[in-house]
């Protein structure tokens, strides 16, 4: 597998060079290069499989490598490195993109490189990741058999567990199946309030409850004439985080 490594800092390179030579021998580095424009020359005549590209760097973010190149073009996979915060980490998590946080892990360099081999849809990923990382608005990437499929998450309504699998409850009244665990998406809209666990089976959009009723003992909330129900442990909470919206 050819590599091209582009970062701004030099000893970032190095490091990042030694560590695929130590820990990823089937990486072969043709190039590294201190910023986006040389490194597309380098992408354009290399013709590389894989692309470790810095976000953070003087010029040029790393996100705008879309701006250099035809979607048809990018035929390598690219593994953004960052020194990010955890909050705009979960932007990465959200739009599916790979990416190695700062000081780089052994471990991870070697999962990223190994998840690279399996050639997927990133256009949309990354228009995705520019979209959540700007603020404009929160979309989630569904990786599914035929594809992706992008979500806003204002047009969720709910998750419900399936097994192993969830269903995800969109505002127009459908819904798709993915084969994450609602323990996944519960950790992926972490910093989303307005995303709530009512209990083990559900997590819902609190912008969509029309009302709480309760009945038997038994609390439910209301979305858009579907009906979920809430543990009596979480009723208190989730009263609180709707006062608090």
């Amino acid at each position: 597998m050819n590599a091209i490594i582009i970062d701004d800092e030099r000893k970032a390179r190095q490091l990042l060079g030694m560590m695929l030579a130590e820990h990823c021998p089937t990486v072969k580095v043709l190039a590294d290069c201190e910023d986006l424009p040389s490194g597309v020359k380098a992408i354009k005549r290399e013709k590389p499989d894989i692309v470790f590209l810095d976000i953070e760097m003087p010029g040029h973010s790393g996100l705008e490598i879309l701006d250099f190149f035809e979607e048809e073009d990018i035929t390598f996979n690219l593994v953004f490195t960052t020194a990010y915060s955890e909050y705009a980490i979960n932007a990465f998590k959200m739009s599916a993109i790979d990416y190695l946080l700062k000081p780089i892990q052994q471990n991870e360099l070697i999962r990223a490189v190994e998840y690279s081999t399996k050639k997927k849809e990133q256009i949309d990923s990354l228009k995705i990741l520019q979209e959540n990382l700007s603020g404009k608005s929160k979309k989630i990437v569904i990786n599914q058999h035929s594809g992706i499929e992008l979500l806003n998450t204002n047009d969720i309504l709910f998750f419900k567990a399936n097994g192993a699998y969830t269903e995800i409850h969109k505002n127009d009244g459908g819904y798709i199946m993915t084969s994450k665990n609602l323990k996944h998406f519960e950790d992926l809209l972490s910093d989303l309030p307005h995303f709530f666990r009512t209990q083990k089976s559900y997590i819902i959009n609190i912008k969509s409850v029309n009302h709480i009723q309760k009945d038997q003992g038994s609390f439910f909330v209301i979305m858009n004439g579907k009906s979920v129900s809430v543990s009596n442990e979480r009723v208190v909470d989730l009263l609180s985080t709707m006062k608090s919206m």
